[in-house]
């Protein structure tokens, strides 16, 4: 849920884009008098495409998917990844330039963390990780399709509102597994919610969740629109690996909340 602090390194990057500036009439002489034949740009100066956020998206996922095996044998690392992928998570979101090395760590750290929480539904609800990895996957390529067709695009001021209501359910999500974890489990608005109902026989916990998964789909949008912006704007080609960070935060993000809401559903 790091997206709005994760666009302030993409607003670097397009700042520090290569986009043409108007030549004068030297330079347009000196371009003419150039040889025809230019060495190719170093690595660094590339700008950035689509593949070099995919292949980034699939180091970041094959490092997560690893972290994963590790903590679904060893549930009990859960917890200490979940602080370890926050707090690496809140310091990739706020560097102004991306760090291939912390964006790596926190997938794999963000693996672990998974991978336990998976391990403990699964055993609890047997089947529910499948169901919840189809779902996610299902719901990423709706949502892509929608993009790539132009069916769904955001304006200035819904991704604003978009914005705002993931800040605010980030800070409830904090809250909250903040006061779970010092009390023991016993003060969990969740636990609270799921059975306290609302809208006739609909628990306000599955609609708390339902309103997650709309979000992070919608996230997901905004993630498509932030690398088009990129690739339009020919930011740098390590700009892509800030790209690959927002997607897995919100692949994760709507996974969990996925989970959570089949787990609702299995209760009964």
């Amino acid at each position: 849920m790091a997206n709005p602090l994760v666009r302030r390194g993409l607003e670097q990057g397009i700042k520090a884009g290569n986009q043409p500036a108007t030549p004068s009439a030297e330079e347009l002489n000196s371009m003419y008098m150039a040889p025809s034949a230019q060495p190719q740009r170093p690595v660094d100066e590339r700008v950035m495409t689509y593949d070099d956020v995919l292949v980034k998206t699939g180091i970041c996922f094959a490092v997560l998917l690893a972290g994963a095996v590790i903590g679904w044998f060893v549930p009990m690392l859960a917890l200490p990844a979940a602080l370890a992928g926050l707090v690496l998570g809140l310091v990739n979101a706020f560097k102004r330039e991306p760090s291939k090395a912390l964006i790596l760590t926190y997938a794999g750290v963000e693996g672990i963390f998974l991978g336990g929480i998976s391990g403990i539904f699964n055993t609890v609800y047997d089947g529910i990780v499948v169901q919840a990895v189809l779902a996610t996957l299902s719901v990423f390529a709706l949502m892509f399709a929608l993009f790539r067709f132009r069916v769904i695009r955001m304006s200035g001021g819904f991704m604003k509102f978009l914005m705002l209501a993931v800040g605010g359910y980030a800070i409830f999500s904090l809250v909250n597994f903040g006061f779970a974890m010092f009390s023991g489990g016993a003060m969990n608005a969740r636990s609270i919610m799921i059975n306290l109902p609302i809208l006739g026989e609909m628990p306000l916990g599955v609609v708390i969740s339902a309103v997650a998964v709309i979000l992070a789909s919608l996230t997901l949008v905004a993630d498509f629109q932030m690398i088009e912006q990129g690739v339009k704007h020919r930011i740098p080609e390590k700009y892509s690996w800030t790209c690959a960070f927002s997607l897995m935060v919100t692949l994760i993000w709507l996974y969990i909340e996925i989970l959570r809401l089949l787990s609702y559903f299995r209760q009964n």
